[in-house]
């Protein structure tokens, strides 16, 4: 296995992404490759592989035409292309059942993907989309940098998840509950900033996340604990699959430990 001749048969523009399987440990569409000016970012997602790092590469000059640079100082504003109201945001909604409000998301015109917005203190600040399509990859994709996670509902107690869909699921379902999508497995401080405010946090990471379900409990009752909160403020759960499936045992479960921190 050599990541650098890899890197260099995919042949990525600035910019460019790729999703495959891990060249480490063989997990399927796990493994991600991206193309920035500072060099090639490569990193797998599955729970216990800790193949990544990133490779410098040569920039052409072809490289850089037509390629805009983000500048993380300017506020964020989503793409004049990603627009409310879109007919395909209902029909997504009826094909997978989900009880979400479509008042809620926005639709890419350009890439066919269901956007949930990010906000922080009232402001979009971050938005991550989901693919409507399987063609298209990646499956979800960040629109911003803000390392803030997805919020969905104004109940007292968070439910952390990995994705929006199940943050929002979990939102729209009880009206104790804040869906909190950490929109991945890693916890940031900026995380921990959100969730300071709730009188209890459930860990409720889908069920492939392994152990990183209780290596989150664990580093966020340490952080909470060190701000003044009770160990007894968050809780893992054991699910048996994603939150946005809502099925039945994941659902009681949910619903009796919301009971114990209201």
């Amino acid at each position: 296995m050599n990541i650098t001749d890899t890197i260099l048969q995919l042949d990525l523009k600035i910019g460019g992404f790729h999703r495959g399987d891990c060249l480490a440990c063989g997990g399927h569409n796990t493994f991600t490759v991206t193309r920035t000016i500072e060099g090639t970012l490569f990193n797998c997602y599955k729970a216990g592989c800790k193949f990544s790092g990133r490779k410098t590469t040569n920039i052409r000059v072809s490289d850089l035409q037509n390629t805009t640079v983000q500048d993380d100082t300017m506020p964020f504003s989503l793409p004049r292309h990603i627009v409310m109201g879109h007919s395909q945001i209902r029909e997504w909604l009826n094909i997978f059942d989900y009880p979400i409000s479509e008042r809620d998301l926005y639709y890419d015109l350009t890439e066919s993907r269901i956007v949930f917005p990010v906000r922080h203190q009232g402001e979009i600040v971050d938005a991550t989309g989901r693919a409507t399509s399987s063609e298209r990859l990646p499956k979800w994709k960040r629109y911003g940098s803000s390392g803030y996670a997805y919020t969905s509902g104004e109940g007292t107690v968070a439910i952390v998840v990995e994705d929006a869909i199940s943050a929002a699921v979990m939102g729209s379902t009880d009206a104790n509950c804040t869906g909190v999508a950490l929109l991945g497995t890693s916890l940031l401080a900026s995380h921990v900033e959100q969730l300071q405010g709730y009188t209890g946090v459930i860990v409720a990471l889908d069920p492939d996340a392994g152990k990183k379900t209780l290596e989150i409990t664990q580093e966020l009752r340490g952080q909470l604990l060190s701000l003044g909160h009770t160990q007894n403020q968050v809780f893992a759960a054991r699910l048996e699959d994603d939150l946005k499936y809502r099925r039945k045992h994941d659902m009681l479960l949910m619903k009796d430990k919301i009971a114990e921190f209201i």
